[in-house]
């Protein structure tokens, strides 16, 4: 079986049924499809060029058309913003009446480990969500303030650790460029979005995970798709020490992730993790 476990509709000109088909030729089974209730004012304007024109958002009844028209292949996801007031009696309603199953896509501009989004965070943990948590820092480097980076979400990894810390009960995602930069120990000296050569050891990912179990990884996008082709051999050690909290992912509409996997040659029982058993340990479909 072969899950993807980050993917949103309306998004690259891909609609529902554009999704079905690209699954299709992709021999996916199944989807994670995920909200991702952004404000205008702060998403760059890039993302006009691939999201649906009539508004920037990606809303919950998106993702629940997708699910009713195509039940047996997409599971539904929903992260509402955690500095609306109303937001944790939503996730709450979305679970009861939608059955929704993740807490994602959050991408917001606000510190992952502010006091909203730790309570909304530690409900996750009550209602079984896993939470998919996209950052993007504040700095490049985050430790140079002249570089500002206007369209950061969530902070820096050492946020995200402090919001993992706070909420054991609940599974942590970590996914985008904020988050896979880390997995090198030169993270806060590159100025690119998406560093790119060898790694550097020291890098925090691989710490983090050792220090908390419920801090998993999904390996979605450009951003990891780099990170993890930067040596070969590390990946291969990473991937083998963490192997129950890897979970397979695209975030976009290709097989970059898919080939990558296939060319280091795991082992078939890692394999088996990656591609779908992890995601449906946190997720039963």
């Amino acid at each position: 079986m072969l899950l993807d476990a980050h993917q949103h509709v309306n998004w690259h000109g891909y609609d529902i049924d554009a999704i079905v088909a690209n699954m299709d030729e992709h021999h996916i089974d199944k989807t994670w499809l995920l909200t991702w209730d952004a404000k205008d004012s702060e998403v760059d304007d890039i993302y006009w060029r691939v999201v649906d024109p009539r508004r920037m958002s990606m809303p919950l009844e998106d993702v629940l058309e997708a699910c009713r028209r195509y039940p047996d292949r997409f599971i539904p996801g929903y992260a509402p913003d955690p500095r609306d007031p109303r937001s944790m009696g939503m996730l709450e309603s979305a679970v009861k009446m939608f059955s929704v199953k993740v807490y994602g896509e959050w991408k917001y501009r606000v510190l992952v480990d502010s006091p909203e989004c730790i309570n909304l965070f530690r409900l996750c943990g009550q209602l079984n969500l896993p939470a998919v948590i996209h950052l993007d820092v504040p700095y490049l480097p985050p430790n140079d303030l002249s570089k500002y980076f206007k369209y950061w979400y969530g902070g820096t990894i050492d946020n995200l650790a402090r919001a993992v810390e706070a909420c054991p009960d609940t599974i942590f995602l970590g996914h985008g460029p904020g988050f896979w930069r880390s997995l090198s120990g030169d993270a806060d000296e590159r100025e690119e979005i998406y560093p790119e050569g060898d790694l550097v050891p020291g890098g925090k990912i691989a710490p983090l995970m050792r220090q908390f179990p419920k801090l998993w990884c999904d390996l979605s996008a450009g951003s990891a798709h780099r990170a993890l082709s930067r040596n070969r051999e590390f990946t291969l050690a990473f991937i083998d020490e963490f192997q129950d909290r890897l979970l397979f992912a695209r975030d976009q509409f290709d097989s970059i992730m898919y080939d990558l996997l296939k060319s280091l040659e795991l082992d078939k029982t890692i394999e088996d993790k990656l591609f779908s058993g992890n995601a449906l340990k946190l997720v039963p479909c």
